[in-house]
């Protein structure tokens, strides 16, 4: 709270419950420690309309939580059209690395965020943590639905997810808060379970679900490891399994497992026949989503959706060993669904092509989930071998549609799967594709350290659709012959490489806009194609490729800060009042790195005041309270930091808060006085 000490005791603490709220809502989505949950809070100056961030590293997905809080003594929390704009346009810098613009508060949080974004695209929720009872305005609500389906256009990234008061109260309480919930439910065919447990099995209707979630909401939920999440994939596919095949329903579903404190028969129960019990403590502690999705279903469209059934299992408690409950939930909720790529690892073309990998190249294929995936050097496993496959083919689109599911959902559909394997896939062909797949991501990698913000996003993400044109550059026609000398084509690579990305970059921003998203370029099926085309014709024109200008690597947008002296620039003008408290932001990948912990330790060397009248040397460092240049000042944190001594520019890592970087306030001083920017003597 230290940057709201000055604020009066009543603003103070408003500021304070609002910063507790987002902390809880952290917690409740990603159940951490309370000190955990605290240091994710970033709200203040420059945090872009989110209050908050929580990451869970996952494979093959990573999920983001971030959170936007607003307390109201009256449980009257607003959150406006303003508020919903401002929220997108901070998640919009996320997705384009621009790490920086954020405040020194989540400076610390970037080493995650980057981790998740390295493991794939991430699954992202936008919490609102909202102190209130009532629902958002309609408007809110239709733009928050809009800015949603702008994300998703490719596919389901983004959801938004709202706390109100009862969830806090619950969350606060804990297990206390758990409404004890005693209901009446009705099985068709029913069956009981005695040994060793007490438990029945049956049938119940969606319009009997429908109205037990009505009645009772998230209470239901109480003791389930996650509540529904009303927006994941899932969930809409268990809705549209409904309204469209209801009579399948209770085929296509896992069904719905409930514990309760006790169930007793209400009347005479034979088994077999429909019965009625009546539950206490009862909770779904597996098919939340489920139970959510026909709740939906059936208001949309009660007519169709009341044809639906779903399987449900009663566990009852009451003679049931300390733990078994949980036991119960953990377990239900961690099982591993059999997948469709399971289903192709029987595929008498997989069992072939892992034969001749071990007979033709002496490595190992891996076709099954949960056998041990080799050392680089001597194999790979069939998701990789159909990434690779899906990047190579002559069909960009199919490394759009890699592109889309961690899981690589879209390539076991049964057309696709045929497209990139083939009726008999050549072992020489799929080794040589994940070799170039590989060798384009090192390539990549390497580049990285020296791109910023969409650039970095572009290589990151953007390594099926480089992998694609880089193919269609190389000598490839002798691909599946033993004898081609393929390493001859491999080291072509890094060169093709960032020559591919320039014209990537170049492609995307002039199809679509520089404030264009790099996801959807590298997902949209039609996207991709657009921008492989235009790539492919920069590349065949032989004409140089397009430099990476400001914002897209280190030297060019450093370059900017040494036009003209932005330190006289900025004292001339007085542009920044003496005293001013200036923060420090790591500007590059490697500064993140290798500052972030090192700074963390200390927030005091994030820290220097600003003096208009101390010549070069107008930041004040609270570590030593020596003065020095921008420049001079971050060359020595970096080295103290990490022993590297190397020059920087520091005019674009020194922020005034609110403002911008000291770079960004110099050029617009020039700017409004008429200067011309591209003149003036190189300096800090």
């Amino acid at each position: 709270m230290a940057d709201k000490a000055k604020l009066a005791e009543k603003d103070h603490q408003q500021a304070f419950l609002s910063r507790g709220l987002a902390a809880l809502a952290v917690q409740i989505e990603h159940q951490v420690s309370a000190r955990t949950a605290a240091v994710r809070v970033f709200d203040g100056q420059d945090d872009r309309g989110l209050d908050a961030m929580s990451v869970e590293i996952g494979s093959p997905q990573s999920r983001i939580c971030l959170v936007q809080a607003k307390w109201s003594d009256g449980a009257k929390g607003g959150f406006d059209e303003l508020a919903v704009h401002k929220m997108f346009r901070g998640l919009d810098l996320l997705f384009d690395r621009a790490y920086s613009r954020f405040n020194s508060r989540f400076q610390s949080l970037v080493p995650e965020l980057q981790q998740a974004f390295e493991i794939g695209i991430p699954k992202v929720t936008l919490v609102l943590a909202l102190m209130r009872t009532t629902p958002l305005d309609p408007n809110v609500h239709a733009l928050l639905s809009e800015k949603v389906d702008e994300q998703n256009r490719v596919s389901d990234v983004v959801e938004v997810k709202v706390l109100d008061l009862r969830d806090f109260h619950r969350a606060i309480l804990g297990d206390a808060a758990a409404p004890k919930i005693d209901t009446t439910v009705r099985l068709d065919g029913f069956v009981q379970e005695s040994t060793p447990y007490k438990a029945l099995y049956g049938t119940m209707t969606a319009p009997d679900l429908a109205d037990l979630y009505g009645e009772h909401r998230r209470g239901l939920f109480a003791r389930n490891i996650r509540d529904s999440l009303d927006l994941t994939d899932v969930n809409v596919k268990i809705q549209n399994t409904l309204l469209e095949q209801p009579e399948h329903f209770w085929y296509f579903s896992n069904g719905i497992t409930m514990l309760c404190e006790t169930i007793k028969p209400v009347g005479r129960a034979v088994p077999g026949k429909v019965g009625d019990f009546k539950l206490t403590g009862a909770s779904v502690v597996n098919g939340a989503q489920t139970v959510s999705a026909i709740h939906r279903a059936f208001t949309k469209d009660p007519d169709t959706a009341q044809i639906g059934r779903v399987m449900v299992r009663l566990i009852s408690l009451e003679d049931c060993p300390p733990g078994f409950g949980d036991q119960v939930t953990t377990t239900t909720n961690t099982q591993n669904p059999i997948e469709e790529r399971d289903f192709k690892s029987l595929d008498q073309g997989q069992v072939q092509l892992r034969d001749d990998f071990a007979l033709l190249l002496h490595r190992s294929y891996v076709i099954k989930r949960g056998e041990r995936t080799p050392d680089p050097a001597h194999g790979c496993s069939i998701m990789e071998a159909a990434e690779a496959l899906a990047a190579v083919s002559p069909n960009a689109q199919l490394a759009a549609v890699a592109k889309r599911d961690p899981n690589l959902a879209g390539l076991w559909e049964d057309d696709v799967y045929q497209e990139i394997f083939g009726p008999s896939p050549n072992a020489y062909r799929v080794w040589r594709s994940v070799e170039l797949l590989r060798a384009v991501r090192t390539a990549l990698q390497t580049l990285r350290d020296g791109l910023l913000w969409r650039a970095d996003a572009a290589a990151s993400h953007g390594d099926l659709l480089v992998t694609h044109i880089v193919f269609r550059r190389l000598g490839t026609r002798a691909i599946e012959d033993p004898d081609f000398v393929w390493a001859a084509e491999l080291a072509k690579v890094p060169e093709l490489v960032q020559d591919t990305l320039a014209w990537v970059l170049r492609a995307i921003d002039e199809e679509y806009g520089k404030s264009s998203h790099i996801i959807a370029a590298v997902r949209n099926t039609e996207r991709i194609e657009r921008v492989v085309r235009a790539a492919l014709k920069g590349l065949d024109s032989e004409s140089p490729a397009p430099a990476l200008g400001e914002g897209y690597q280190v030297t060019a947008t450093e370059q900017r800060g040494r036009q003209v002296n932005a330190v006289t620039t900025l004292t001339t003008a007085r542009r920044i009042l003496d005293d001013t408290v200036l923060e420090f932001r790591p500007f590059t990948k490697p500064e993140r790195r290798e500052m972030t912990d090192w700074l963390a330790e200390n927030p005091e060397r994030a820290r220097a005041t600003w003096s208009n009248d101390n010549g070069r040397n107008p930041l004040r460092w609270e570590v030593d309270g020596e003065w020095y240049s921008p420049s001079g000042l971050a060359r020595k944190m970096r080295f103290e930091a990490s022993g590297v001594d190397t020059s920087t520019q520091g005019t674009v890592r020194w922020f005034v808060a609110g403002e911008g970087s000291l770079d960004d306030l110099a050029y617009e001083v020039r700017q409004s006085e008429g200067i011309d920017v591209e003149d003036g003597p190189a300096g800090d």
